[in-house]
């Protein structure tokens, strides 16, 4: 999958990048399950505006939702002209950010037209290749990030002092969700998130994905669903997003997203995933004590980057190789 790439490292450049043009495919939506686009001015509660689109072979997140365009898949052969590409998409849509996860051996031409990375994951494909999150601002200067390192230095000192593996009270159960479950599983999301980047408040949405390689994981109380969590899984590059946590109110503070996070790791496993990784918000102090007690490396963060829970966040990105529990030995 990487082979080329591997070639053309350091020999990529921006070939007048800057006037490429976005094809019609661009303002197409992947599938019918995705949303096409609901701006308005009057944003509801789980609303979400991003359109999923193909530039190319490759696949990217764009809307004002989230006021970015967000390259989450890199088909090589789409280079070196991807970068004109998204540009082009984003300047037409009047977006202030660009973002991008690549493989190490495209970082050098992202970095040629204009990128800055942001965060490093050690053997993100396959165990084998770094991946990278790079950044593009074009009209618009990211916060500076008052009050991460605070969090980061609280999580990992909890990381430090371990923590106890709580059992699930009688009555609760851990297990995988089913398609069937997306209705109730959407409700949890719209309960607990205000806003979100991608359409996890829309049931069909939420069915369509789980047919997929979308792993959803909840814990319930009898026959109610009181936590969730997904792992979004990519068979060929062996990685793993672990994203999705919400706890209902009335449940919080009992550890499930750890448990969730447990379980979910003991079936990458078994799936043959090398790593898995989250963004989470910046800010939040349990999502960074729950990923830093289980071992994850905070690899940096990305600024004004995601819509959630109603406002425009810094996310960090945290990874962790699986596997025998010790670190992977990458190619950059």
């Amino acid at each position: 999958m990487f082979g080329s790439l591997q070639d053309q490292k350091n020999h990529i450049t921006c070939n007048e990048a800057g006037t490429a043009r976005v094809r019609p495919t661009a303002k197409k939506p992947l599938s019918a399950g995705l949303l096409t686009g609901q701006a308005s001015v009057r944003r509801q509660k789980g609303a979400c505006a991003d359109t999923v689109a193909m530039l190319g072979q490759s696949r990217v997140h764009h809307g004002p939702h989230n006021d970015r365009v967000y390259l989450f898949h890199l088909n090589p052969a789409d280079l070196p002209g991807i970068t004109g590409r998204i540009l082009a998409l984003a300047k037409d849509r009047g977006y202030s950010r660009i973002f991008a996860r690549v493989p190490a051996p495209a970082r050098d031409h992202f970095v040629s037209c204009g990128y800055t990375p942001k965060a490093r994951l050690r053997g993100l494909f396959r165990g084998e290749v770094d991946g990278y999150y790079m950044a593009n601002y074009l009209d618009t200067t990211p916060g500076d990030g008052n009050g991460i390192d605070d969090v980061l230095a609280v999580a990992r000192a909890k990381a430090r002092q371990g923590a106890a593996d709580r059992r699930l009270d009688p009555g609760f159960t851990c297990a995988p969700a089913a398609p069937a479950d997306a209705p109730e599983l959407a409700a949890v999301y719209r309960e607990v998130f205000e806003t979100y980047p991608v359409p996890i408040h829309d049931p069909a949405y939420l069915a369509q994905e789980m047919q997929g390689w979308l792993r959803c994981f909840c814990i319930r109380d009898g026959n109610r669903i009181a936590a969730v969590a997904s792992a979004a899984v990519d068979p060929d590059a062996l990685f793993a997003e672990m994203t999705g946590f919400a706890t209902l109110p009335e449940y919080r503070g009992r550890g499930f997203a750890g448990r969730l996070l447990r379980r979910m790791e003991a079936e990458m496993r078994r799936l043959g995933m090398k790593t898995v990784f989250a963004v989470a918000r910046a800010r939040s102090y349990p999502a960074s004590i729950t990923f830093a007690r289980a071992g994850y490396t905070c690899a940096g963060t990305l600024a004004k980057s995601v819509n959630i829970c109603g406002s425009l966040e810094d996310m960090n990105v945290w990874y962790r190789p699986l596997g025998s529990g010790e670190a992977a030995s990458p190619r950059g």
